[in-house]
């Protein structure tokens, strides 16, 4: 006998409703018509993607943070932030990954709350944390002479403050009960999260991006003003000072441009997107969000000379220990 299956709704074709999948229960209940064995619950090949990028950001993020925490020379303001940054990435890749375990293993609207509380609150800490690594180089090309001192660090630390001060608000207000769970109708395009509720990620998100913009355009202002002193005033030291003023800014503009390209796709469609569309759009625009977080340790942390240093001082102890380890005699063992 040959096997039929009846679909009355096209979303219900086997597809598991995702976190972010903004249409309700409801609309899942399609009429099945099975003359054999039940239809399997596949796992969807976006939340395999969306895993996979997880496990990425994790490993390296992790790298970055044993490094800053284990190494002393690296407790300046900058290396500060790049901690705060790298923390925040490895949150929110460890995040991906529970959200993709808890959908197909323990599914339930607690567990949703939990992790999209979780995955909004590491995101928002990232995206803030480049902000403030933002204003940190700010200062440090306005304010030269005295940026290294006592009141420097009591800014990095009040932004830190602030950063996850806000980003932790951000995250509990789904748990707290902003939500959609009880109101199907309100629901966005990221599920449980209201409308209303992604509106406002999305326009701190752009106001986060036109603040990064308007201190980007003073940076370079700023350095076009020591290009011209240099002019004026040919030296060795205030070459070497303009080379690597010029360095600086180029990675910067390298970061913004990157994470525009990410992030901003995923906050338009937040803005204008609706929760009777595909899903896939949805998916289409948060997987490159999540290569931001992605691409963050390689620009910030592994391009940076004294975190290649002390990573390659870290592989060579382990070489040596290991070495050493192996040309021991039994009888010393």
């Amino acid at each position: 006998m040959n096997e039929s299956l009846v679909v009355n709704d096209s979303s219900a074709a086997g597809e598991p409703v995702p976190w972010m999948e903004a249409e309700s229960l409801e609309q899942h209940n399609g009429s099945l018509e099975l003359s054999a064995a039940p239809l399997e619950f596949p796992v969807n090949p976006w939340d395999i993607m969306l895993c996979m990028s997880g496990t990425v950001i994790a490993c390296e993020n992790a790298i970055v943070v044993a490094i800053i925490f284990y190494t002393p020379t690296l407790r300046t303001p900058m290396f500060v932030l790049i901690g705060s940054l790298a923390t925040a990435d490895l949150l929110a890749g460890m995040g991906l990954i529970l959200n993709f375990v808890f959908q197909y293993v323990i599914s339930s609207e607690t567990i949703s709350l939990i992790t999209v509380g979780f995955l909004v609150a590491s995101f928002t800490a990232s995206i803030s944390s480049l902000l403030a690594i933002t204003v940190d180089r700010y200062f440090s090309l306005y304010n030269a002479l005295t940026y290294f001192s006592d009141k420097t660090l009591q800014c990095v630390h009040l932004m830190l403050i602030v950063t996850w001060g806000v980003s932790l608000l951000l995250g509990l207000l789904p748990v707290l009960g902003w939500n959609c769970l009880h109101e199907p109708a309100s629901c966005s395009i990221v599920r449980p999260l209201t409308r209303s509720n992604l509106m406002l990620l999305a326009t701190s998100f752009f106001v986060i991006f036109v603040l990064m913009l308007t201190l980007y355009f003073k940076i370079c202002k700023i350095v076009c003003r020591h290009a011209h002193q240099i002019a004026l005033q040919q030296h060795f030291f205030a070459t070497s000072h303009y080379v690597a003023t010029k360095k600086g800014v180029s990675t910067l503009a390298i970061i913004l441009g990157t994470f525009g390209a990410s992030w901003l796709p995923f906050a338009i469609y937040c803005l204008v997107g609706e929760r009777e569309y595909p899903s896939v759009y949805t998916y289409a625009t948060l997987l490159p969000a999540t290569y931001n977080s992605m691409i963050n340790p390689i620009i910030y942390a592994y391009r940076n000379s004294e975190i290649q240093r002390s990573i390659y001082m870290l592989l060579c102890g382990c070489f040596q220990a290991n070495g050493s380890y192996r040309s021991r005699s039994p009888s010393e063992v």
